[in-house]
């Protein structure tokens, strides 16, 4: 605090960051949403450079790709992204499964999907491993599905946790308010659709570089690394009981 007892500049800036680490209601969530964030530009920066012009989180863009590609437009693959929309929708019913059965718990229920989409982008990164540097079209779409499964998994599961207006696999909105609300002065709804927004972008730039200097299999292996980081702090903080484990309002 200043002399007048009032908070200092300082602290009122930290807490904002406080509440991402360790909020009472969500405890470690807002963080790792920001992870999954990140993952969203890898993947995205993977099927988007590797697999054809197709989207495996973001299906607003991919049913845009599909229009695309029956209009006859070159340079995408309407297998791809079918496949990609395909196995969105059963990702997404699937942990839609998992919510009903873990929903009561959500340190539990980012375990379980978060684990689900970690075996799942291993079996994409195997794959990919296997077919060596050029993927053929067959190995192209069944890499997509196979992503785009685990990412239906993880908005269903993100619906259900409610932590703040973390999405981690759409921005819209998240812009919207950034632009609408800026005279609110809410520090801390600014800082983390600004981190959202940072998040979506640095997973892009380290996914891009990695597939065009590295390899394919390099960029999937950071999103699997990733989802390790996610699985492991999530299990390791519901051992304990805690606030933040019951669902949000």
């Amino acid at each position: 605090m200043d002399r007048s007892g009032r908070p200092s500049a300082i602290a009122e800036t930290r807490a904002p960051l406080r509440r991402l680490i360790a909020d009472e209601r969500h405890g470690p969530l807002p963080a790792l949403m920001l992870v999954l964030t990140v993952l969203t530009g890898v993947v995205d920066a993977v099927s988007i450079l590797s697999l054809g012009r197709v989207f495996v989180a973001n299906m607003t863009g991919n049913v845009v790709f599909i229009g695309f590609a029956l209009a006859g437009a070159n340079g995408f693959s309407l297998s791809a992204s079918l496949s990609a929309l395909g196995g969105f929708l059963l990702g997404a019913a699937l942990g839609g499964v998992a919510v009903d059965r873990l929903g009561s718990h959500r340190g539990r229920l980012v375990t379980a999907v978060a684990g689900g989409e970690l075996a799942l982008l291993l079996v994409a990164l195997l794959v990919a491993a296997l077919s060596g540097p050029h993927l053929g079209v067959g190995t192209n779409d069944g890499i997509a599905a196979l992503m785009a499964l685990a990412m239906g998994a993880q908005n269903a599961a993100v619906r259900q946790l409610k932590v703040f207006d973390l999405t981690t696999t759409v921005l819209t909105m998240t812009l919207t308010g950034i632009a609408a609300d800026v005279r609110q002065r809410d520090r801390f709804a600014l800082l983390r659709r600004l981190l959202a927004v940072a998040a979506m972008l640095i997973g892009a730039v380290l996914g891009a570089v990695l597939v065009l200097e590295v390899s394919t299999v390099a960029a999937l292996g950071l999103a699997t690394g990733l989802l390790a980081v996610v699985v492991v702090c999530t299990s390791v903080a519901s051992r304990s009981p805690a606030q933040w484990h019951a669902p949000s309002a």
